[in-house]
């Protein structure tokens, strides 16, 4: 492994190492929230998250967290912050208080920001929410995956890990994505691929629009890629945005700088400026289920005619808790890479993960 991508691990690792501090602070909040179901039961609970119809709260006589249908709870209260997102896209934070109901009409929640300030919205009308904290540290969630298989036959062995850090704030979000596989056998020479990401978007004052930026850093034994270095942006926008399924698009322009391995043949550096355009898609299924899939394309300006794709797709499974099953797809691809060079790298990883901290994030 290159000086280069050491340093890359090693500086993911130390960002994990400091969220499993930072997120601290939500892992053992004050269960006393109250939800009031429609056949008359009350709990007093800790609300986490609303996701997929399901809303996820944790009591004090049930290791984990429990997830129960939005639709069969009446109404609310809280005294710790949310943020809450409508399907029209409205983006709110402040505590949740008990609305007046009017009689036949739709539930209602109010959403307090302080004294006197408030927002009423229709219970129905939420597709998210999430705990929040005043605290800076208490803000970030933080997902790690990994798997591993060895083979005594052939001594082979592989690895892979996935993990991320989220910031999330009422109209932004900041992540950063790292993930890695290694495979070794007897008598081959050993693959690696190294992937570190950093994102963030903000959303714009028109509902469903945002724009976004971002900065990538990649390392690919099959592709003969010591460092390939790129940043990017431009606006974007949902196409849909629902409690179960959403879609967004975005274009914008890329840059992007790849040095090649020279024990392989002398290849100088490339810098390639292109247009950019990414998508997001998320399908989430009430309780168990979660597909998240996205993708960028670069057409490049400065080389027509070569053209850059990247895509991760990650199919998750609740085992219980907040552990989950996760299978992957990571892929890149090439149309015009350097003679002797592969122009693709791909592959399919499984692995047990473990989420904690403010799992709220607002795409």
């Amino acid at each position: 492994m290159s000086l280069k991508t050491m340093a890359i691990v090693r500086i993911t690792a130390a960002c994990l190492g400091a969220s499993l501090l930072t997120a601290a602070p939500l892992w053992a909040g004050e269960k006393t929230d109250l939800l009031y179901m429609k056949n008359g039961d009350r709990l007093t609970c800790e609300i986490k998250t609303l996701s997929a119809g399901g809303l996820n709260v944790s009591v004090d006589y049930v290791d984990g967290t429990i997830s129960i249908n939005w639709l069969a709870i009446d109404s609310l209260s809280s005294k710790h912050l949310f943020i809450v997102k409508l399907e029209d896209g409205s983006v709110y934070a402040g505590k949740l208080v008990i609305a007046s109901l009017e009689p036949g009409g739709p539930a209602k929640l109010k959403i307090s920001s302080g004294p006197g300030s408030f927002v009423l919205i229709n219970k129905d009308d939420i597709v998210t929410l999430g705990e929040t904290s005043d605290n800076f540290w208490g803000r970030f969630a933080v997902s790690i995956s990994s798997g591993f298989i060895f083979t005594k036959a052939n001594n082979s062995a592989q690895y892979n890990l996935s993990s991320s850090i989220t910031y999330p704030r009422p109209r932004w979000s900041a992540s950063l994505l790292f993930n890695s596989a290694l495979s070794t056998a007897s008598g081959i020479e050993s693959s690696t691929r190294n992937q570190l990401d950093l994102s963030a978007y903000h959303l714009l004052p028109p509902k469903n629009w945002f724009y976004s930026a971002g900065a990538s850093l990649l390392q690919s034994t099959e592709q003969g890629i010591d460092i390939r270095s790129g940043i990017g942006g431009g606006l974007g926008r949902y196409l849909t945005n629902t409690e179960h399924f959403s879609l967004s698009f975005g274009g914008g322009l890329g840059w992007q700088n790849t040095q090649y391995n020279q024990s392989v043949v002398a290849e100088a550096p490339e810098d390639i400026l292109a247009l950019l355009v990414n998508g997001d898609m998320r399908l989430v299924k009430f309780k168990r289920t979660k597909l998240t899939v996205t993708f960028s394309a670069l057409p490049a300006l400065s080389d027509p005619g070569r053209f850059f794709f990247n895509t991760n797709a990650d199919l998750f499974f609740k085992l219980f808790s907040n552990f989950t099953l996760n299978f992957s797809f990571y892929g890149n691809w090439d149309t015009r890479p350097p003679p002797t060079f592969s122009g693709s790298d791909y592959g399919f990883t499984s692995g047990i993960g473990w989420t904690f901290g403010n799992q709220w994030t607002a795409r």
